[in-house]
C-alpha cells in the first residue's frame, strides 16, 4: 500500500516563511498533484490549495497570494511553500496525491498530516 511523507513543519513566527514537501512512499512511476488542505484546532477541514486542469491551483482567499504548489516530477514531490505566515495559518496540514507505483494502478492517497504553527 502506498504511504505519503509529509514533512518540513516547524514553529515559526509571524512573518516568517516555510515549505512542506509530500512525497510517496516505494517504487513510484508518477504522481499527479491533487492539493493541500489544513485542519485548525476546533475548526472543519478546510481547502487550502485544489489543483486544476488549467494553469494554476485554485487557492483559498485567505492564503491567495502567499501561499505557492509546486511539483517536481523526478523526484515525485509535491510541494507547498508558504510565506508571510499569520498566527491564522496554524494547522495541520494534510496532502492529497495520485500515485501510480511500478507495475500497480493509479490510486488516490492522503497524508497523515503535519503540523504547522506561527506565533506573534
Amino acid at each position: 500500500q502506498v504511504q505519503l511523507v509529509e514533512s518540513g513543519g516547524d514553529l515559526v513566527q509571524a512573518g516568517g516563511s516555510l515549505r512542506l514537501s509530500c512525497a510517496p512512499s516505494g517504487r513510484i512511476w508518477s504522481i499527479k498533484p491533487l492539493g493541500w488542505y489544513r485542519q485548525a484546532p476546533g475548526k472543519l477541514r478546510e481547502n487550502v490549495a485544489i489543483m486544476t486542469n488549467g494553469a494554476s491551483p485554485d487557492y483559498a482567499d485567505s492564503v491567495k497570494g502567499r501561499f505557492t504548489v509546486s511539483t517536481d516530477n523526478a523526484k515525485n514531490t509535491m510541494y507547498l511553500q508558504m510565506n508571510s505566515l499569520t498566527p491564522e495559518d496554524t494547522a495541520i496540514y494534510y496532502c492529497n496525491l495520485g500515485v501510480v507505483r511500478v507495475g500497480r494502478p493509479y490510486s488516490t492517497v492522503w497524508g497523515q498530516g503535519i503540523q504547522v504553527n506561527v506565533s506573534l
